[in-house]
């Protein structure tokens, strides 16, 4: 069984909402990454969403697009963000950890070379923005030949026929994005995302998690109620463009133990 079915299964036997949260990797700086990984862990997170910094991240808001930004000044690549994974694999050996960003480096590297190198660094996972499923047939073949897990997005705009091509390939979780727009957006509709998600969820056994605009314990705990994973981003990179290096990492360490003290009052 991977990482992230294990996680999830254990999750479950305990009647818990997993809390999954994004980093990008090499923001502000490279030698804070891994120490922020593990800081992450020790506050409740559950699954550990790495971003791999891209020039052009069209599906993120401001606030994640800053922070590639950052990493990319600063000489983060994808590689990079590869060893930074092996690194805290040397600590930590059963936290799950899924990549995400963009097609292009990948395709850059090649399928063959990234998956193979994702692997053998620990990673279990990728989620790539751009990526439609109907497009992912070869991915999918070396991603499963290296025993990892490919998550799809699906979003309120996503068809029936998405859904199904979706549900079909997915492995690990699928994310659903609860907002439409770009990450870091304002406004939930839980009842839209219940619906959505208990639909999906009539197709599959997969596990859903909802991200977008999930930013404090009240949306949340919202969330929470109506899917396997709570997904947050953009309210734990924010601190990150403001303040010092050591404010940002307790700031970002205080709001994950704020979000699961709120999930974990689910149970």
């Amino acid at each position: 069984m991977s990482r992230l079915a294990t996680r999830f299964e254990q999750l479950k036997s305990q009647q818990r909402k997993a809390l999954v949260s994004y980093v990008m990797a090499g923001d502000p700086e490279p030698q804070v990454t891994v120490s922020l990984l593990h800081k992450m862990v020790d506050a409740g997170v559950d699954v550990i969403e790495l971003g791999l910094p891209f020039s052009d991240p069209m599906a993120d808001g401001p606030v994640i697009a800053l922070a590639a930004e950052r990493a990319l000044a600063g000489g983060t690549n994808t590689l990079d963000a590869l060893n930074m994974v092996k690194e805290f694999r040397q600590n930590d050996t059963e936290t799950p950890v899924v990549l995400m960003g963009y097609l292009n480096p990948v395709e850059v590297i090649g399928y063959e070379k990234f998956v193979s190198t994702a692997k053998e660094s620990g990673v279990d996972g990728i989620l790539l923005v751009d990526m439609p499923p109907e497009e992912a047939k070869d991915l999918d073949a070396v991603l499963k030949q290296h025993d990892m897990d490919q998550i799809f997005l699906l979003a309120p705009t996503s068809t029936d026929e998405r859904i199904q091509h979706v549900v079909k390939q997915a492995s690990g979780f699928i994310y659903y994005v609860s907002l439409k727009g770009v990450t870091g957006a304002a406004t939930l509709d839980t009842a839209e995302a219940a619906a959505r998600i208990a639909k999906i969820k009539t197709h599959t056994n997969v596990p859903v998690g909802v991200g977008f605009g999930i930013s404090d314990a009240a949306s949340a705990k919202a969330m929470g109620q109506v899917a396997d994973a709570v997904i947050v981003g953009s309210a734990l990179v924010k601190p990150f463009a403001t303040l010092a290096i050591d404010q940002a990492v307790d700031q970002t360490v205080n709001k994950i133990k704020e979000l699961r003290a709120a999930l974990d009052e689910l149970v």
